[in-house]
């Protein structure tokens, strides 16, 4: 590459870094309807391996703190993280007033409670299995398996309508499926696989399926028809366009997580 292209390549990336921090910024109806407390708060699951805590502060970090904060700064007030310790009390507090965006995957039943923008993430969802009497994603749907899932997770949703002769077992955590996995009480747990990489370390013998039953994407969304859902989707679309998410999740390095198309 000659010095000329690298100079045009490097002013590139420089612009697009630029975007991200001075795009327009939010009218103040926008302003007092996502932001009513006078700060920015990010509903997320305490959980999940993309936002994990940073083992010096102590904080949440990852994609969906990043784009929450760069929000936050867009709004001109401070931000902060609301987890929870579970998908369910995750959903469910979507009929409270305890938070001002959430970052989620897509289902039919949170649309219902929920408006989202377009997917800013998106991650494959798999099984994980131990021992040999699964060997493929054909084999996971067959009289007398017995799969776990979190409740009102995406698998829970979506198993319940995909698997017509396995039996769903609903757990409210990871590890709480993972001991059913461990005791032989389940024979597959259900997740994404941002989920289940970590989780297969922890299940001697465990391993996950290869292939996937569907694509999962994770998007931001508000409560349903509040005010303010049209500007944070003009904001992930602004940051989706400038590579500030493509970078964040990169600089993540979380695996089985890739940027949305």
């Amino acid at each position: 590459m000659s010095i000329a292209s690298r100079f045009v390549s490097a002013l590139v990336v420089l612009l697009a870094a630029g975007c991200a921090s001075h795009a327009p910024g939010p009218t103040a109806e926008e302003k007092a309807a996502l932001a009513p407390t006078g700060k920015l708060r990010l509903a997320l699951l305490a959980s999940n391996a993309t936002n994990p805590k940073d083992p010096t502060t102590g904080e949440f970090r990852g994609p969906a703190v990043d784009v929450a904060k760069e929000m936050a700064l867009r709004l001109a007030v401070p931000f902060s993280v609301v987890a929870y310790p579970n998908v369910a009390e995750l959903v469910g507090s979507a009929t409270r007033d305890e938070w001002d965006v959430i970052s989620i995957g897509i289902n039919p039943d949170r649309e219902k409670l929920l408006d989202f923008t377009a997917p800013y993430m998106q991650t494959e969802s798999g099984y994980l299995v131990k021992g040999e009497r699964i060997k493929t994603m054909a084999d996971v749907d067959r009289p007398g398996v017995r799969v776990a899932v979190l409740e009102r997770g995406d698998s829970d949703i979506f198993l319940t309508k995909l698997l017509k002769q396995a039996t769903l077992t609903r757990v409210k955590t990871i590890p709480d499926a993972l001991e059913l996995l461990k005791s032989g009480t389940a024979d597959v747990h259900a997740n994404i696989k941002t989920f289940l990489i970590p989780a297969s370390r922890q299940v001697e013998g465990s391993r996950i399926l290869d292939g996937y039953w569907q694509i999962q994407p994770i998007a931001f969304g508000v409560q349903k028809g509040r005010p303010g859902a049209e500007y944070v989707r003009r904001t992930i679309n602004e940051l989706k366009a400038a590579g500030f998410v493509k970078e964040s999740v990169s600089r993540a390095s979380v695996p089985g997580l890739q940027p949305a198309p």
